[in-house]
């Protein structure tokens, strides 16, 4: 390559001026994230989100979001309405200016929004550009205006289309996502339900409605919670065994900011602790988290050792301790957010570490002084959980992560890869002696490695550190993948990037998929959070017919058309385990990286997962029985 001749013509005309939503378009990963499912509804979310801020505001009662059936969504509000008057420095409608301009909006300085979610004011005009067309309506001064955009450009100027009361204000936005963008432009219900009813319980008293008018019968859920977030631990609780009736709530105001938390413990052993900022879910914590936190710890220590519930030389309890069997959420709100990341995951508002601190100090210690009875039912489970830590901690230790002069302590039934880098490392977990002979036949050695387990590991949803740490399987996955566990776990010193669970196509299979994600989620989150946990999909059939190749067929659908294609005489084998085929076979069809296909687990909204796996895997037998009676008719093939 001449590189001196590549920079010859390189002048002015080169640099190219994106001009009004030309970004938008030409970039959209960097305004909404991607251009698959998940960016597509965040289209409905940056509009909802301004619905919210005027309801933050004090002037927007009811939402609605409707799917219509032509695949748009519209998003109405009783909020003021977007005013509609010529701007003064752009000589066109303040609409059209929201809806065609970045960085124009209400949110950067003045007195339109105290708090607000979005901080970039990119939200509907990245909507428009992203539509092939966006009707936006707006009521406001008796009057019912309505403009018309595609693709992010004027289709139509501002125009009054009806009257309505003077007291009738609110604005909708409905929109065709553009199919030139997006993979994909059918929305899911679910999706958006989970995420407008977490909306609803962080904001008391709001109204929610969405509608799917798609299919044969619409679709509508109505979500309003006076008890706000209190409502929103209870939600979480509500197939647990709580430890007393109600969520203990906290309030705090400071001048433009807010505090709001509520706690309950449960019976279980998991700590889910769920952060937001101005209704932003911030995944990776913050400050806010870490007053809380600090708090918990402090007050709870203290109040034992003042009750004489531990003893004087005793040592403190852990934060881990404190917060086993704990359901809290933490919902701030102030006017200017300062979140590590475009992604918005983790608050960085030092004050609010302070604040957070401070309300739950305070409103843990009155609670604790006001409920002896209680708070000796939750220093007893906090003192338990400390036993069991501490009878954890040597079968721990057997678990971390060895280097490599100490390799011969890795699980003799691991058949190790050669490479030592673990970005190109995968780890196959396989069920069964039989299919893990063949897989450790047909892997390719250098960066394949088979770890086969006997049977079903423990449900650790129903376990203790002590118990999950007691039982073989799982002691030989910690101590294969070398990254440790729980707060040990250390992502940089895992093994393998790919953690593939290659089971069964059936029941059984199914099964023990699902205990081992359950022991990844509770045990190994980040995991997960980092897309390292892969499920493979082995073929359901191989179908043979004279004078043509086998063929491999992984779904029934494909069979069917398959069967189309060659007609009568093809013999099909149904495969009910990975041991019915030979190591070639097993290659060929699932693990071989060119051919194979493989499922990536990731988890979009941890809120619902946590519900999920409470249901599947938890204690209580009625939230199971439900949910297997409603998706019961989903089951296309279930082995008897």
């Amino acid at each position: 390559m001449n590189l001196s001749n590549q920079n010859e013509h390189y002048d002015e005309s080169q640099i190219q001026i994106l001009e009004g939503l030309e970004p938008v378009r030409k970039r959209p990963g960097m305004y909404i994230g991607s251009t698959d499912l998940r960016g597509l509804h965040h289209l409905v979310y940056e509009i909802v989100d301004n619905s919210i801020d005027e309801a933050m505001a004090g002037f927007c009662t009811d939402i609605y979001v409707g799917i219509e059936e032509d695949g748009s969504v519209y998003v109405r509000d009783n909020g003021r309405g977007i005013p509609v008057g010529l701007h003064p420095q752009a000589g066109v409608s303040t609409l059209e200016v929201a809806l065609t301009m970045l960085h124009a909006g209400g949110k950067f300085g003045g007195d339109g929004y105290k708090v607000s979610g979005g901080l970039h004011g990119v939200g509907v005009s990245v909507v428009n550009a992203l539509s092939q067309k966006l009707v936006a309506t707006v009521r406001r001064e008796g009057k019912v205006h309505r403009q018309e955009f595609s693709r992010g450009d004027r289709v139509t100027d501002l125009e009054v289309v009806d009257t309505c009361p003077e007291e009738e204000t609110g604005t909708e936005i409905r929109f065709w996502p553009d199919p030139e963008i997006f993979e994909d432009v059918n929305f899911v219900y679910d999706t958006l339900r989970v995420r407008l009813r977490e909306m609803a319980f962080l904001n008391k008293g709001i109204s929610i409605t969405l509608e799917d008018l798609r299919g044969e019968k619409p679709v509508k859920h109505v979500y309003c919670y006076e008890g706000g977030i209190k409502s929103f631990v209870q939600y979480l609780n509500k197939n647990k065994n709580p430890l007393f009736p109600e969520p203990v709530y906290f309030c705090a105001e400071k001048g433009t900011s807010m505090v709001e938390v509520a706690m309950q413990y449960n019976e279980g052993y998991a700590e889910n602790i769920f952060s937001f900022a101005n209704n932003i879910s911030t995944h990776e914590g913050g400050t806010h988290l870490s007053g809380f936190k600090n708090a918990l710890t402090r007050v709870v220590n203290d109040y034992a050792k003042r009750m004489k519930l531990v003893k004087e030389n005793e040592p403190s309890l852990s934060g881990e301790d404190i917060r086993e069997g704990l359901t809290a959420i933490i919902s701030v709100k102030l006017t200017e957010p300062q979140f590590e990341g475009q992604t918005k995951t983790k608050l960085g508002n030092s004050e609010m570490r302070a604040l957070t601190d401070s309300t739950v100090a305070e409103g843990l210690n009155t609670f604790l002084e006001e409920n002896p009875a209680t708070a000796k039912i939750i220093v007893d489970k906090c003192l338990t959980a400390k036993r069991a830590r501490e009878a954890a901690k040597k079968a721990r230790e057997l678990t971390r992560r060895k280097t490599a002069l100490e390799s011969a302590s890795l699980p003799g039934k691991l058949a190790d890869c050669s490479e030592k880098d673990a970005s190109k490392c995968e780890i196959f977990i396989v069920e069964g002696d039989s299919a893990g002979g063949s897989a450790k036949q047909g892997r390719d050695r250098r960066f394949q490695a088979i770890l086969p387990l006997r049977g079903k590991i423990l449900n650790v949803e129903k376990a203790r550190h002590d118990r999950a740490l007691a039982n073989a399987e799982i002691k030989a996955m910690i101590t294969a993948f070398g990254a440790g566990m729980s707060e040990d776990f250390d992502v940089e010193k895992l093994r393998y990037h790919k953690i593939i669970c290659m089971t069964d196509a059936d029941v059984d299979g199914s099964h023990i998929r699902i205990l081992l994600l359950t022991f990844f989620y509770r045990y190994m989150r980040p995991l997960i959070e980092n897309g390292y946990v892969y499920i493979a999909q082995p073929p359901l059939y191989k179908v043979s017919k004279k004078g043509t190749e086998d063929k491999y067929l992984y779904t029934d659908e494909a069979l069917q058309e398959y069967l189309k294609e060659v007609g009568d005489g093809a013999a099909i084998q149904r495969y009910k385990g990975l041991g019915e085929m030979n190591p070639e076979q097993l290659w060929e069809t699932t693990m071989d990286p060119e051919t194979r296909t493989l499922l990536q687990v990731d988890m979009d909204n941890a809120i619902e997962v946590e519900e999920t796996f409470s249901v599947l895997m938890g204690d209580s037998v009625e939230p199971r029985k439900e949910f297997i009676e409603e998706n019961a008719k989903l089951v296309a093939n279930l082995d008897i």
